[in-house]
């Protein structure tokens, strides 16, 4: 279903129902789905990627041909912000739930720990990293991380990178999660689907946020749409340029697009 008036568009493709925001398709699904897509995936082997959106990627997204390209072509990309929910629902998707990454993070470890599925970690500093093994293991006893690595702030060599790669498939891990930021692990998911033999989930911060090495917003925050200025709050000095740089646009050019002024196509 095509809208004129605002350029939404609603399919039933491979994704499922999905709408465009900015010329990027985001799904309309819920965690518990996530999930259950993370799964059966990691069940079929598939070598595939899922992301998490946000205002922050989706206007990433907008400003870069090839990330929206990327994105648009991930197994799934679910609504990790309130608005994308709102906008999702302005275009006329009313059933549309909110994904949050750490949320679904859990959930998708606590099926891997039921079902035996081994998982495995690629991102945040090391410190980080050994925290969040150890809160996971803490809770899920029969959890089987396979393999976890916090790669340099570098690029890797080539070298360096078929090692990764090889090591992750020795793992066994069936799902890796990838803890980078956006859009650096939105380019190394599609850099190495086919190569890494695991569903890979951009789940950004959830890292931090589970390891508690970083404050999460509270619930109302969540709701209200205000996780963005506590987040604002913690990391001023990392942060104030990009909330400066895309919020503002966002709230401007979904305007245009949900009252017909201009449409965003995923491909343009």
């Amino acid at each position: 279903m095509r809208t004129a008036a605002t350029g939404f568009v609603a399919e039933n493709t491979m994704r499922g129902k999905t709408g465009v925001v900015l010329g990027t398709k985001i799904d309309v699904t819920a965690a518990g789905d996530a999930a259950k897509s993370v799964l059966a995936r990691a069940g079929q082997s598939s070598s595939d990627y899922l992301c998490f959106a946000a205002v922050h990627s989706v206007m990433e997204a907008y400003d870069s041909p090839d990330l929206r390209r990327i994105m648009n072509e991930a197994g799934l990309v679910a609504p990790d912000g309130m608005p994308l929910v709102w906008s999702l629902r302005l275009l006329g998707c009313k059933d549309v739930e909110r994904v949050y990454g750490p949320d679904t993070t859990l959930l998708v470890l606590d099926a891997a720990a039921r079902d035996g599925i081994p998982v495995g970690f690629y991102g945040a500093a090391p410190a980080t990293l050994a925290v969040l093994l150890k809160v996971i293991r803490s809770a899920l006893p029969g959890i089987h991380i396979a393999y976890s690595f916090s790669p340099p702030f570098r690029p890797l060599t080539l070298e360096e990178d078929e090692q990764v790669v090889r090591e992750i498939n020795d793992s066994g891990a069936r799902i890796l999660f990838v803890g980078l930021n956006t859009p650096k692990q939105e380019y190394w998911m599609a850099a190495h689907r086919g190569r890494v033999q695991a569903v890979m989930l951009g789940v950004g911060a959830a890292f931090d946020f589970i390891a508690g090495t970083k404050p999460q917003a509270p619930r109302w925050m969540m709701r209200a749409g205000l996780e963005w200025l506590f987040r604002l709050a913690t990391e001023p000095r990392r942060l104030w340029k990009r909330y400066l740089k895309h919020n503002p646009r966002f709230v401007f050019l979904f305007a245009l697009q949900l009252l017909g002024l201009r449409e965003f196509p995923p491909s343009r």
